[in-house]
C-alpha cells in the first residue's frame, strides 16, 4: 500500500504545520505539501501527506476521512499517481 495521501476540503487557514501535527497523531509524518495558488499564494484546499509506512496511511485515512478540522471535513485518500500533461504555451 502506498503511505501517500491526498487531503483534500483543506480549510484556507490551515497551515503546513497545523496538517503536520493533525496527521502525526496516526503516525509518523515524512512530507506535508499544501497546494497553494502561483500568483496569490492562497491553499488552493487540497494538499499531499506522506506517512512513514502503509500502514499509518491506512490508519490516518480512516481516522481522518470525514473528520472536521478548522469547520470543514478533510477528504483523505491514497493519492494518485500524477500523469504527465504536456506544457501549454501561450
Amino acid at each position: 500500500m502506498s503511505n501517500k495521501l491526498y487531503v483534500g476540503n483543506i480549510a484556507w487557514a490551515l497551515d503546513e504545520a497545523r496538517l503536520e501535527g493533525v496527521f502525526a497523531d496516526f503516525g509518523g509524518v515524512q512530507s506535508v505539501k499544501i497546494i497553494k495558488d502561483r500568483d496569490t499564494g492562497r491553499s488552493k484546499g487540497f494538499g499531499f501527506v506522506e506517512m512513514a509506512s502503509g500502514d499509518e496511511a491506512q490508519t490516518a485515512i480512516e481516522n481522518l476521512d470525514g473528520k472536521e478540522i478548522e469547520g470543514r471535513q478533510l477528504r483523505v485518500n491514497i493519492a494518485k499517481e500524477r500523469e504527465e500533461r504536456p506544457r501549454r504555451n501561450f
